[in-house]
């Protein structure tokens, strides 16, 4: 069992699997402190100085504690996600464009040798013999 896993988890795929997953969390961070430190930030002062980490709205309850609906946070993490989104999508696309040129690029037959084409040469004068 110990080997069969061995041959599991060394598989190519596994590791581009696992190194996609550790960039992908790293990317992520790089996102995410982009978009709440930079892109909100921008956004926020456009719009009227708004702090979007700050917008909520609040639902009182009768006796008990109010409930609180973050909608600036969550503006931030769809934000987020569409730039994760495209960028992902532009990376594929990247790659795509290097495998079409890949797949582009026919290979050209060799040239026949002169023996090949005097046996063509004798192979057809055969055959026109027969049909005579």
């Amino acid at each position: 069992m110990l080997e069969e896993f061995k041959k599991f988890a060394l598989k190519g795929n596994v590791l581009d699997l696992a190194v996609g997953v550790i960039i992908g969390g790293a990317f992520g961070k790089i996102v995410t402190s982009l978009v709440n430190d930079v892109i909100m930030p921008i956004i926020g002062l456009i719009v009227g100085k708004v702090n979007f980490t700050a917008l909520e709205y609040v639902i009182s309850t009768k006796g008990n504690e109010p409930i609180i609906v973050r909608y600036g946070e969550f503006i931030q993490s769809a934000i987020d996600f569409l730039i994760i989104a495209f960028s992902i999508f532009m990376f594929i696309k990247f790659i795509g464009s290097f495998k079409k040129k890949e797949l582009e690029v026919p290979e050209k037959p060799p040239e026949p040798t002169k023996e090949e084409l005097l046996l063509g040469e004798i192979r057809d004068i055969l055959k026109q013999g027969k049909e005579a």
